[in-house]
């Protein structure tokens, strides 16, 4: 049953260096990841200024203040997998002492509490990578479950979940309630889209992704309700990966803005779900020219749910309304 009214969700996946550590060195990516802590605040302006509700799914690590404490959250099971570098424990281990600026955030985790409309969700405790070879169902569980009790510990409880990498595995789906996680972020439809371990990505897939931001090659990639909450926990799917601007590409703003604001006016007309998502740290850099261009989203937005009644809900809230309309 249609809730009766379209519905824009917005997703952001907080992971400071944990989610780019084994593609980048912080040499390489430091100014993004430092530029998040002047972005969020300007994220948070533009969301409180036009009543837009996002999910801010974190990475656990990022609560902990030092890496003493993070080492005394390990899970009891750490995932073994198969390629090299890309459990962060073995990094933890060889590093006495992790700066703060790039692996730890929980002052800006408070923040993003504290605000009106703002949930905190989950992006596994150590950035889980749920497809690739050698990690296993015991210690995703393990994983997801460390995550939990970090967030009790901050007096939160975590409904959403973002799959790292888009690697969400359906196998792990049925574990997901018992850890009180109601809802996930599945991928968009499409074979250029489907979830795969870091193998599967391959340059034509990117390119085509790339293209796919300018020009609609995939569709609008909006979702009936229904489609949604047919079982628990609830898909609500991405539409749209907001990538961050990019100088060589300035020439294409445009085309940008208006493939996201017809997808949003389509989903609004026809009472559909559009979800766009991001990372903090795609606007640690230009982040006047990243802020300019989500205020542009967010007025289209507020336009929207003036003329058709479009409603910002972010993934617990339409976990909620899920909730309700299956009890009918």
């Amino acid at each position: 049953m249609s809730p009766g009214y379209g519905v824009f969700t917005v997703s952001l996946d907080f992971e400071l260096y944990w989610g780019v550590r084994d593609k980048r060195t912080i040499n390489e990516y430091g100014e993004n990841l430092r530029g998040v802590r002047g972005a969020i605040p300007e994220m948070l302006r533009v969301f409180g200024d036009h009543d837009i509700h996002a999910t801010w799914a974190v990475v656990g690590f990022l609560f902990c203040n030092d890496t003493a404490e993070l080492k005394a959250s390990f899970p009891a099971k750490l995932p073994t997998y198969e390629r090299p570098g890309l459990s962060p424990y073995e990094y933890i281990h060889e590093n006495a002492s992790l700066d703060g600026l790039y692996h730890f955030a929980p002052e800006l985790i408070k923040r993003l509490a504290g605000q009106s409309g703002q949930e905190i969700g989950t992006h596994t405790f150590s950035h889980f990578y749920c497809l690739e070879n050698g990690q296993n169902l015991d210690q995703f569980e393990e994983d997801i479950s460390a995550a939990s009790r970090m967030a009790a510990a901050h007096g939160l409880s975590m409904k959403s979940l973002v799959f790292p990498r888009n690697q969400w595995n359906e196998k792990y789906l049925s574990s997901l309630p018992k850890f009180g996680v109601q809802c996930y972020r599945g991928n968009q439809t499409g074979r250029i889209y489907e979830a795969s371990d870091a193998a599967g990505q391959g340059r034509v897939k990117r390119a085509v992704r790339l293209v796919d931001a300018y020009l609609n090659l995939s569709g609008h990639n909006t979702y009936t309700f229904d489609s949604c909450i047919p079982r628990a926990p609830f898909n609500f799917p991405a539409s749209s990966f907001l990538r961050p601007y990019a100088r060589k590409l300035a020439i294409l703003e445009g085309l940008r803005l208006r493939r996201i604001k017809k997808a949003m006016t389509h989903a609004a007309v026809n009472k559909r779900l559009y979800h766009l998502w991001w990372h903090p740290h795609n606007f640690g850099k230009d982040v006047a020219r990243n802020i300019e261009f989500l205020e542009k989203i967010a007025e289209h937005y507020r336009a929207l749910n003036r003329t058709y009644g479009f409603r910002s809900l972010n993934m617990g809230e339409l976990s909620q309304l899920g909730e309700t309309h299956g009890k009918q």
